[in-house]
């Protein structure tokens, strides 16, 4: 990261609040001539240079354009100091603390840029702080993911990791893979002193370990994705079955049109609600039938396709209608796609023709009976989908839970290289044919937290980064 290291040099400046009318805005500056700069543009009510503050002190005062004719004051500021390396990036920091408002911030970023920062690059502060040594790379990421995190879970879960859960588990792991592999070079170059009789079944064993805890994590993450991006929800049913009327009464407000024409949803409507402790992001799609109107089939094929990509189909029937061949013909897709469903038992105020009984099925799928028109029956449906969901409670001190996918990558392919660790063994083939797949177990282990890590690989993560963080 040679390029990486050179790019260092500069002082970078950017807003690092929000682009929007605020109270407060803040401009942060780091890097080696990160004083020089304020001192440049910040006029101190005591008089003294910002180079000459102490660390991890605020001073009053106003910030300054000398490059125009006349010197003319910006704004009235708080200016934090922070030195090297007890601050967020490792390097000399400043921030501004200006009063909030798109022009205002931009009119004292301009400022700084113009007295010798440049801009910094999307992630650019945390990046340096990685590469500094602040933080390893999981805990970078989790800077971003809590930054974005919508709910509590999400919150709690990024600043576990934040505080190093990810990078000690990975680091206990590779030391203990690392051993193994040193023990078994050291033995393949000093037979006299090292014996390898009865090894190979001893590192079976602890292969195994090594597999059980990286598949504890991998468990984990499935439960952790869901609780934190939320459950993608489909809404399947034929037209008229009150699938529309299922999204208003989740999402308490109307959002679809509701009427007694068949076939008005015709293009995929999306919400996002909370029931319980679970956020559904729901899609309500066009009916499923034959259609011969050219834009409802287009929008039952796109219906199809995010019924394909979704956590949970919601099924609506029409209890106060017979069964018929579209309402089969779901049944038979959502068993085909093997996917997880509830099927909402729909107008349960009305007389039902369709018993429970009627839809069960080989994977016998939960039946909630519902009436979305009096807006019954949504505490079985929040019962069942914790259930459903929820079976193993995280508990998020006593587990690690990994919802990167790019960590969650490295770890099943980790695991994929102690398996062929243990096909080794079990093949009897020679020790130095295990430290291959050891090594790479180690390699992808330390992809999580930055080890060996490219140029374009660390570039293309922190590009996803907001500007100023």
């Amino acid at each position: 990261m040679t390029e990486d290291r050179a790019l260092q040099q500069d002082t970078i400046a950017a807003i690092a609040t929000g682009m929007t009318q605020a109270g407060i805005g803040i401009i942060r500056i780091s890097g080696a001539e990160a004083f020089a700069v304020a001192d440049r543009v910040f006029c101190g009510k005591n008089g003294r240079k910002v180079s000459e503050y102490e660390s991890h002190t605020l001073h009053l005062g106003k910030i300054i354009d000398r490059n125009e004719t006349k010197a003319r004051e910006i704004d009235q500021v708080l200016l934090s100091v922070f030195r090297t390396p007890h601050s967020y990036t490792g390097e000399d920091t400043v921030e501004i603390n200006c009063h909030g408002g798109l022009f205002l911030c931009r009119r004292i970023l301009d400022v700084v840029l113009r007295n010798g920062a440049r801009l910094a690059d999307p992630g650019e502060f945390t990046k340096r702080a990685f590469l500094n040594g602040r933080m390893d790379l999981s805990q970078a990421e989790a800077v971003m993911d809590l930054i974005a995190s919508k709910n509590e879970f999400a919150a709690a879960n990024s600043m576990e990791q934040l505080s190093g859960s990810v990078r000690d588990a990975v680091l206990e792991l590779r030391d203990a893979i690392l051993h193994e592999i040193a023990y078994i070079e050291a033995a393949l170059d000093d037979p006299e002193h090292y014996d390898l009789t009865g090894y190979p079944q001893e590192l079976a064993g602890k292969t195994r370990d090594f597999t059980t805890k990286i598949d504890r994590m991998l468990r984990s993450s499935e439960n952790g994705r869901i609780r934190k991006d939320g459950i993608r929800t489909a809404i399947l049913g034929k037209p008229n079955a009150g699938k529309s009327s299922v999204l208003n009464l989740l999402s308490g407000h109307e959002t679809a049109i509701v009427t007694d024409i068949a076939g008005t949803t015709r293009d995929a409507i999306e919400e996002s609600v909370r029931i319980g402790d679970l956020q559904l992001n729901l899609v309500d799609t066009a009916g499923i039938r034959d259609a011969s109107d050219v834009v409802e089939r287009i929008g039952v094929e796109r219906a199809r396709k995010i019924a394909s990509d979704a956590d949970l189909i919601l099924f609506v029937v029409d209890s106060s209608v017979p069964l018929d061949e579209n309402d089969r013909e779901i049944l038979s897709f959502i068993e085909r796609e093997n996917k997880k469903a509830v099927i909402l038992y729909n107008k349960s105020d009305l007389t039902a023709v369709v018993s429970e009984e009627d839809l069960r099925s080989e994977r016998s799928y939960p039946v909630i009976p519902i009436s979305a028109k009096e807006g019954s029956g949504l505490s079985g449906l929040q019962k069942t989908l914790t259930d459903v969901f929820l079976h193993e409670e995280t508990d998020l001190n006593e587990e690690i839970v990994i919802t990167n996918l790019r960590q969650i990558t490295e770890l099943r392919s980790a695991r994929e290289s102690l398996g062929r660790v243990l096909a080794a063994i079990e093949d009897g083939m020679p020790e130095d044919f295990y430290t291959i797949d050891l090594t790479d177990a180690y390699r992808h282990l330390g992809f999580i937290i930055g080890e060996e890590l490219s140029d374009d690989i660390a570039d293309r993560i922190f590009s996803e980064f907001c500007m100023g963080k």
